[in-house]
Order: C-alpha cells, then structure tokens, then sequence
C-alpha cells in the first residue's frame, strides 16, 4: 500500500499572524527612525554653532572686536542638504562646516540673552561688532526645516553663555 507523503507548511491563518506582526512592529519602528534621524541631523546645529562661537572668540581675542557674518546658505535648506556657499563671509572667520548642511547659519549683534522660545530671526549682515567685557554681544544662530513642513526650528547661543538654546521641549 502506498503511503501518502505528509504536507509540511504553515496554514493560511498562521502567515497572517506573523504579517499582522510584522505589520504593528513597523507602525511602531518607523516613526521612531524617522524621530532618530530628526535628531541626528539637529545635532549639525549644535556642533557648528560652536564651531562658529570658538573662531568668534579667536577673531575677538586678535582684532578686539566681533564679526557680523551670514546667514549662509542665503536660502534654509530644508529636508535635504545644502552645499555650503563658496565666498562668504564666514570664509573670513576661518570657518567652513564639513560637507553639506541641514541649516543655515549666522553671527549677529544681540543686546540680551534669549531664552527657549525666544530665539531671535536671523537678520545676519557683515561688518564688526564692538566687543566689550562681560556683556552679551553676539548671538550666533542656526535655523532648519529638516522635515520641510514649512516651519522651521532655530538654535542658538551668545558669546557670554555657551549653552545653545532651541524650540521648547528640545534636548539641546
């Protein structure tokens, strides 16, 4: 007598178990990459906003005074990456962030500290900017729409004060 080979597989019902799974994990895992990549990216602000504050003080510390520079690149680059512009007047500073940018950036004259939710525009310019001691004179600035939503998020810092400030709720 013949023997009829068993069939070995899975059921219809079990490989839909296991793509519902599949399913819900992704639901729960893409949001949270695309909030790690948000975060990766802001981490460019933080690194050349201190680059930025670090040749400020050189500059500061030779010539006696500040210099005005930006906002470079002219437009905000949005969700993807701007070259940075050849010629600006950060070229005079000495600074050139590495490769392409998610912000834009800019030194500015600042009467006051700023807190949280008061970052100021970036207005930008060239020219100096007196230097006097234990004041705030400068602010330097960074502003992205990394997720191209049209509105953007901005980061910065004074000469007096090195901690960079952000939108609330921010881990800077």
């Amino acid at each position: 007598m013949l023997k009829l080979r068993e069939k070995r597989g899975f059921t219809l019902i079990e490989l839909m178990i296991v793509v519902a799974i599949i399913a819900i994990l992704a639901a729960v895992a893409i949001p949270q990459y695309r909030k790690f990549q948000l975060r990766a990216k802001t981490s460019e602000a933080k690194a050349n906003i201190g680059a930025i504050r670090s040749v400020e003080e050189g500059w500061s510390a030779e010539h006696d005074y500040y210099y005005a520079a930006g906002p470079n690149p002219t437009n905000n680059p949005g969700a993807s990456p701007a070259d940075w512009p050849t010629g600006t007047n950060f070229d005079k500073l000495g600074f050139k962030p590495a490769g392409k940018v998610y912000y834009r950036y800019a030194v500015q004259s600042a009467t006051s500290t700023f807190n949280d939710d008061g970052v100021p525009d970036l207005s930008g310019g060239t020219g100096t900017i007196v230097a006097h001691d234990n004041s705030v004179d400068i602010a330097i600035l960074a502003e992205g729409d990394l997720d191209g939503d049209g509105t953007g998020s901005k980061y910065g810092c004074v000469d007096e004060d090195p901690s960079i400030k952000g939108p609330s709720g921010d881990d800077f």
